[in-house]
């Protein structure tokens, strides 16, 4: 058996999917199962035991180019079931061109008409992401719920253990989308009030003179304890590191994710989103914050804006940071 999964969309969406790989090897662990997303997320599947080809598809550069020639690479598996996650045109149509015998995804997808099997997908109905994603292969599986997960390597733990002298919190403080951000000032006041241990902010290259302003922001004294690794550690390195933290910090991003598929503890701060929508996290000891004002603006979408439609920000700037801090 041969089952294909295709998922270019952000790295969050990436980590979510994995919990459909768990399952599918739960029910047929001698299949092949291999996996399309797009090219810089490949790393969150290095060291996958259960996924035998990756294929990453630069959309930036020669998109269509590309994708004819992943194509190609995926007709030559002759796939028995190839499934696509992401609910765009592109990706329905990666799935209609894969030649596989079975072809899945959801109704909301403009080329659905090439799918051979179409599911429903339903926002506010009570189901978390994963579960509307394991709705694709229930007719194959079972409902019974899976959780996502990343697999670092013994280097990837190696790489980080220097870091774990003492207790220690993780701060992933960015996000794709402004609205979905805490801000800066926020930030730094969270900093300054937690329990004096090491404080690792975390993101991507990009990231790093944001995590620098926030440190130089913070009092003297919790300066000594904040580290920037924004753009250091790898995405399996930084799961690595989470994974033990004493609490990850964390927006409705893709890090809150990661943490998901750690275990790790998280404590996930909603801004103009809302858990409702289906994102939450998934660790065993997982906490949402978000404001207990009432307002009529918010949610103000499904994935947020690079600004506050009313310019106010009340949903981020009305949380009260004492409902962050730890009990202990």
């Amino acid at each position: 058996m041969k089952f294909l999964i295709i998922q270019t969309a952000f790295l969050g969406d990436v980590i979510l999917a994995t919990a459909v790989v768990e399952k599918l090897y739960e029910r047929y662990p001698d299949a092949q199962i291999d996996f399309v997303l797009r090219k810089g997320n490949e790393g969150l599947l290095a060291n996958h035991p259960f996924i035998k080809n990756v294929f990453a598809w630069n959309k930036k550069q020669s998109k269509i180019k590309n994708l004819l020639s992943i194509t190609k690479k995926i007709k030559a598996n002759k796939y028995d079931y190839a499934l696509t996650i992401h609910r765009f045109a592109s990706s329905g149509l990666l799935l209609g061109l894969s030649g596989a015998k079975v072809k899945i995804g959801f109704d909301k997808n403009p080329l659905s008409y090439l799918f051979t099997k179409k599911i429903k997908h339903i926002i506010g109905d009570g189901r978390h992401e994963v579960e509307r994603n394991q709705q694709l292969i229930e007719s194959i599986t079972d409902a019974a719920f899976a959780k996502p997960k990343l697999y670092p390597s013994k280097e990837n733990y190696d790489a980080v253990n220097k870091y774990k002298f003492s207790e220690y919190y993780c701060i992933a403080p960015t996000s794709v989308w402004f609205t979905k951000q805490f801000p800066k000032q926020k930030w730094v006041e969270l900093m300054n009030a937690l329990p004096y241990k090491m404080i690792y902010l975390l993101g991507a290259s990009a990231d790093y003179d944001f995590c620098e302003e926030l440190i130089s922001q913070v009092s003297s004294e919790k300066q000594e304890h904040c580290v920037n690794l924004a753009g250091k550690l790898n995405f399996l390195e930084s799961a690595a590191l989470m994974k033990d933290a004493k609490m990850n910090y964390v927006n409705d991003s893709g890090p809150m994710h990661i943490a998901s598929a750690m275990n790790a503890p998280t404590t996930a701060i909603y801004c103009s989103t809302i858990p409702a929508f289906g994102f939450g996290p998934l660790s065993e000891f997982s906490k949402i914050v978000e404001t207990q004002e009432k307002l009529d603006c918010r949610p103000c979408g499904l994935h947020g804006h690079s600004a506050c439609p009313l310019g106010h920000f009340k949903c981020a700037y009305s949380i009260d940071i004492k409902e962050l801090l730890p009990l202990n």
